[in-house]
């Protein structure tokens, strides 16, 4: 059996360059921003002289679609939907889906993708920053949820290239923030990025050592952030305006009272949300095997963390005062234009996320061979050797999946493909290579090999939906809860197998 890991890594040499700039995107759920290094600092561009905050938003007008202003027609916290199936709970937030296969919004007499959506957005702030410098854009770091399957970050690129950016890579959120402050500091250690945006969660845990920034352990949930607790003021409230309870929520974060509403009736009802942020941290420090006490310090990122009870709680949590010497909504941006320049100019920081499921095919018997552990440093290689069942078997099916647990039918299917043309040759005699290969902006590619013929086959996985952040967390948690009973169950199906392999054999 070969099973083999690359050592992760990636080139710090400078790119080729033109006369362009290249930039740092934050892509947020409510505000994006957009920023870039001049003189050997990063800053965030304020491309319309409204301010850096730019809303997500994209209304209609009588000239056309325009980003940032809230109108009458508008589509709003779309991210929530990159990649994601119309089955998804999360569609019934979105009342402006429109009938048929796939998700569509309707705005006016047009009908848009959330990736349209989002290149309307990507458009607006390229379009800006070549207006305010006199330079093209010649390239974009763009960041994401760290929890983002490979179907939202496919999602991701294609609005880019919608929008005329070129792709320089896709990072996740929390590494960027924590590659912001890194730098800045020059502190060293095991660090969390507790990262509570307009519409997500995330929670990585990061070692910071001589400029490597590797990544140990994330978890999150792509359904929890500052729009659920809006809704959840306006529903209290009877307001029939989100906008209304979102500027409640903002000045109550700066005053402690407005318009008659105390900060403490907001904080009772932001409790539960603020409160599975802590459980999802808890989570995560238990996966990476680490304590608290190991945690040096931790990284507020995200306009939620703006409010003093998510301040409190954090601190609490951890018990020492969190960080937040960055503006905690320009953060992450500020990290992606560091990692831009990096990649153009050359680097000493070396960035190493980790894959959020495990990777796997299955194999005989419904099992599921994992290929990939969760949490393996990007980018990353594996290389299994199969063989076949039967006596002459001309084919194997390909079929990879996501997930912790060790049968088929308990995770989710990414993608298969058939290799033809194997030669007729004895049970167990054909000698197939797989190969996964995770780049390091978390997309697999699969490809087989019959050592034999020279055979070879290959597929990028490009799921058309998206994983639910429930069905990550639930995933997670079944393999715990299941998995000796998995285990057991997995024993009985190979002894099965390997009795019908004897008794061929004998017969």
């Amino acid at each position: 059996m070969l099973l083999q890991l690359v050592e992760p890594g990636q080139t710090s040499g400078p790119h080729a360059h033109g006369e362009g700039v290249v930039v740092g995107i934050d892509l947020g759920t409510t505000h994006s921003v957009v920023a870039l290094v001049q003189d050997n600092k990063p800053c965030v561009l304020d491309v319309e002289g409204k301010g850096p905050l730019i809303p997500s938003i994209v209304s209609l007008t009588e000239e056309g679609f325009t980003v940032g202003e809230s109108l009458n027609e508008k589509l709003s916290s779309t991210k929530r939907l990159m990649g994601r199936d119309r089955k998804d709970p999360i569609c019934s937030q979105f009342p402006q889906l429109t009938p048929g296969i796939g998700i569509r919004l309707q705005l006016g007499a047009h009908t848009l993708t959330p990736v349209e959506v989002a290149s309307h957005i990507l458009s607006y702030m390229k379009q800006g920053v070549e207006k305010r410098l006199g330079k093209p854009v010649e390239g974009a770091v763009i960041t994401v949820p760290a929890y983002f399957d490979e179907a939202a970050r496919v999602a991701t690129k294609q609005a880019a290239a919608l929008a005329g950016i070129r792709v320089l890579r896709l990072i996740n959120e929390p590494t960027a923030a924590a590659l912001a402050y890194g730098l800045e500091t020059g502190s060293e250690g095991i660090y969390g990025i507790y990262d509570f945006g307009g519409g997500t969660f995330d929670l990585s845990l990061l070692k910071l050592e001589n400029g490597v920034f590797q990544v140990l352990a994330t978890g999150g949930d792509l359904n929890l952030g500052g729009d659920d607790i809006d809704h959840a003021v306006a529903e209290h409230l009877k307001l029939r305006d989100v906008r209304h309870a979102r500027a409640l929520k903002e000045n109550l974060t700066e005053h402690n009272s407005f318009e008659g509403v105390m900060r403490n009736d907001l904080e009772a009802l932001a409790a539960p949300f603020v409160k599975r942020t802590i459980n999802i941290t808890g989570d995560v420090l238990q996966d990476a095997g680490l304590s608290v006490g190991d945690v040096k310090g931790v990284v507020l990122v995200g306009g939620m963390t703006r409010m003093p009870f998510v301040r409190q709680e954090v601190a609490a949590f951890f018990g020492k005062a969190p960080l937040c010497d960055i503006d905690p909504d320009q953060a992450v941006a500020l990290g992606a234009s560091l990692f831009a320049h990096g990649l153009r100019y050359g680097s000493d920081a070396l960035l190493l996320d980790v894959t959020p499921l495990s990777l796997g095919l299955e194999t005989i018997g419904g099992l599921v061979e994992k290929i990939i552990p969760r949490n393996t440093p990007l980018p990353a290689l594996a290389s299994q050797e199969f063989t076949t069942h039967q006596d002459g078997q001309g084919g194997m099916m390909i079929h990879v999946v996501q997930g912790e647990r060790e049968f088929v039918q308990d995770c989710r299917s990414l993608a298969q493909f058939d290799l033809f043309g194997l030669p007729p040759l004895p049970a167990g005699a054909a000698r197939v290579r797989v190969d996964f290969a995770v780049d390091v902006e978390g997309l697999l590619t699969v490809s087989a090999f019959e050592k034999t013929t020279g055979l070879s086959q290959h597929i990028e996985v490009r799921p058309s939906y998206g994983f639910d952040e429930k069905t990550l967390s639930d995933m997670i948690l079944e393999s715990q809860k299941y998995g000796k009973n998995d285990m057991q169950k997995r024993v009985k199906a190979e002894e099965k197998l390997k009795a019908e392999r004897l008794s061929l054999r004998i017969s």
